[in-house]
């Protein structure tokens, strides 16, 4: 926490601070461009290609949360990416996010990113052919693929999760199993091959440091993690389905379907 305005000085702002630490070298040196434009103009970047996918009525914390440590990769370039560019509507309709580029403009990335999405989102991302065939294309060329959440739905409907074991958002897991016979695991992330699955929505996080851990070292990824303060300490100890009580789970359900546009 800074001063005061009244007290401050050059020497305790927290952007001189971090100008003069090693630790503001990592938080300045990337971030995700403002426009299309801002996007254009930038350097070439000789670090990771990261792309993440939004579609109408995705979750927000499913993109942003892994946005935030994933641009912090050392040379990364992180873009949003969707069928059109401009803003996408999340899945409560109150946020929308904008998407520099379209997946028409994106021939291969290192790392692909798909977010999960509340009913309407994901019914309609999986049964979106064009979508579909563009993350099998990027596929074929990344070092890694990832989703959050409902985005492993979507990576299992095109046809990534056949076989493997994987992980999704706990009301989502019947789902997966029963329709495209991918083993569930009740875990944070999950890895199989080039392919790593998050859990619900703030799981996305634990995935990015995962994933940052595996492409820079765990120094880099324990120093994002520090850059970003990520020392999760929530009020409550309700965010493990395998220990909520059943009311408590048709509650969060609910809650989730009531805010949802």
């Amino acid at each position: 926490m800074t001063n005061p305005p009244s007290q401050q000085t050059p020497s305790t702002t927290r952007r001189t601070l971090l100008r003069t630490t090693a630790a503001g070298v990592v938080l300045t040196s990337t971030g995700l461009a403002g426009s299309t434009a801002a996007h254009a103009a930038s350097p070439v970047r000789p670090g990771p290609r990261i792309g993440i996918l939004l579609y109408d009525g995705f979750s927000v914390l499913d993109a942003t949360g892994p946005a935030e440590v994933l641009s912090r990769l050392p040379g990364a370039d992180v873009t949003m990416v969707a069928q059109r560019r401009g803003p996408v509507t999340t899945d409560t309709g109150d946020l929308r996010v904008m998407a520099e580029r379209s997946i028409a403009d994106v021939k291969e990335l290192d790392v692909l990113l798909v977010p999960g999405a509340g009913n309407r989102g994901t019914t309609s991302a999986i049964a979106n052919q064009r979508l579909l065939e563009w993350i099998r294309r990027m596929h074929r060329r990344t070092q890694w693929t990832t989703s959050v959440c409902t985005g492993s739905l979507v990576l299992a409907a095109a046809g990534l999760l056949e076989g493997r074991k994987a992980t999704t958002y706990w009301a989502s897991a019947p789902y997966l199993e029963s329709v495209y016979g991918v083993t569930y695991l009740p875990e944070r992330y999950v890895r199989s091959g080039k392919i790593i699955t998050a859990a619900g929505v703030s799981a996305g996080l634990d995935m990015a440091l995962y994933l940052s851990a595996l492409m820079a070292g765990d120094n880099t990824a324990r120093a994002i993690q520090l850059a970003l303060e990520y020392d999760p300490q929530p009020p409550f100890d309700s965010g493990n389905a395998a220990t909520a009580e059943p009311w408590l789970k048709e509650l969060a359900l609910d809650l989730l379907a009531r805010s949802q546009n």
